[in-house]
């Protein structure tokens, strides 16, 4: 039957319907439930409400946000990658001024107000519809380096209470696709255990020296001095060159105990809501690849840094099978290092005309024009190899045959994949 149908059949019954008794009502509805197929309550409210002048008023509560506010509210949350409201609420007053500063966004301030006074599940409740989730998966190229381990200190997750920023967790990411065979690319991942500070360098293949040397490009990308180093048990960071360069430049180095992924927490944590959540898991193995990842670190390095809130564990404890985590208020890295005292003044006032100079909407706009040149460059199985694979095949091996113990580095074997690394650093 059609709905003209329904509703005429609906105005022929529903006198009788109302004036009967509940035996008479019984039978009516289960005729109506047969001849059109609607559930039995449907048609008691069709029967109820046929031919009322006014429609019935909408049960629950009255919404207490209005739709300009829930629409700023979207577009905030869009700007900030699309962040649970935890780390998103006590940021929100001070983005929706860097929103408007960059005319982003044109707000009235009541309208301001009412999104400023949103709790956090309040912007979880009202993002839910906006929000697409996607499964990954997860795969490991970490091969034990076993011949230093017993050179380099024990630290586990329980070790780190450093109360100043300097001390970093350090691992790769392979962008293998779904096997280890043959060459592709990694990303060095480093995360700052104090305030959060992340930087993410591309490498070509994982190679001790190309380890050594993106390390020394994270070293001096920092707006900090780098003190501590903390690693996995993998030969491309268990190896001299890596403990030689510590050693000369006083860097604590220490690593994980071997297959317990909760010592590096930290950065296990940005190896998923950075890396994989922005690159995915295809396999990228060519030079524009990797001119690519690097541009796409670099804005990475100064959205998630500047305008993406983190939350610090304070204290857990355990009742039986339960546990109890209690977190700190959700801060940027940028706004943790200024709390901390820890920059000198050049670098504060450096990072201070950087944050006002940035927009953070035309920052995300870079990024994902660059995610999609990335996505077309991907390798695609059955594929012939690209021509930058074949030019150097000394550079292309992801572990280094041999390595003397005083071998010297350079942030320009990062910088161009294909060069031998052979100079100081």
């Amino acid at each position: 039957m059609t709905q003209g149908s329904i509703l005429e059949y609906v105005m022929a019954i529903r006198e009788r319907y109302l004036s009967s008794a509940k035996k008479e009502k019984t039978k009516i509805l289960d005729e109506f439930t047969r001849a059109t197929g609607r559930h039995r309550k449907a048609a008691i409210r069709l029967l109820h409400s046929a031919g009322r002048s006014k429609p019935r008023k909408r049960r629950g509560r009255r919404p207490q946000y209005s739709r300009p506010a829930v629409a700023a509210l979207k577009v905030a949350w869009e700007a900030a990658d699309r962040m649970c409201g935890k780390r998103l609420q006590p940021f929100l007053p001070e983005f929706l001024q860097v929103l408007k500063r960059h005319r982003e966004l044109a707000i009235m301030p009541e309208i301001e107000a009412e999104v400023c006074r949103m709790s956090a599940s309040t912007i979880d409740r009202l993002s839910r519809p906006w929000r697409r989730l996607e499964a990954q998966r997860r795969f490991t190229t970490t091969k034990p380096g076993p011949l230093l381990k017993k050179a380099i200190p024990i630290r586990t997750f329980a070790d780190w209470q450093e109360n100043r920023p300097g001390f970093l967790e350090a691992d790769l990411v392979a962008h293998c696709g779904n096997n280890t065979r043959g060459f592709f690319l990694n990303t060095l991942s480093a995360v700052d255990v104090f305030s959060g500070w992340t930087e993410c360098v591309a490498l070509w293949g994982k190679g001790q020296e190309r380890v050594g040397g993106a390390v020394h490009q994270v070293r001096q990308r920092l707006p900090f001095p780098l003190l501590g180093l903390d690693s996995d048990n993998g030969s491309e960071f268990i190896n001299q060159v890596l403990i030689g360069y510590c050693r000369r430049n006083k860097i604590t180095f220490t690593r994980a105990r071997s297959s317990k992924k909760n010592d590096s927490c930290y950065v296990e944590q940005k190896n998923w809501a950075v890396v994989r959540r922005a690159i995915g898991y295809n396999r990228y193995s060519s030079r524009p690849a990797f001119d690519c990842l690097n541009r796409i670190y670099l804005l990475q390095r100064l959205y998630v840094n500047l305008f993406q809130p983190v939350m610090r564990l304070v204290s857990k404890t355990r009742d039986g099978a339960k546990v109890h985590k209690v977190y700190d208020q959700a801060r940027t890295p940028y706004q943790r290092l200024l709390e901390a005292d820890a920059l000198t003044e050049a670098k504060r006032q450096e990072l201070a005309a950087t944050y006002l100079r940035l927009n953070p909407v035309s920052l995300k706009k870079q990024i994902e024009d660059n995610l999609e040149r990335l996505e077309s460059l991907r390798e695609r199985p059955g594929a012939p190899p690209h021509p930058s694979q074949q030019q150097d095949h000394l550079s292309n091996t992801n572990t280094d045959a041999t390595i003397t113990p005083r071998v010297t580095l350079s942030v320009d074997a990062i910088r161009s994949p294909l060069a031998r690394v052979t100079v100081n650093f």
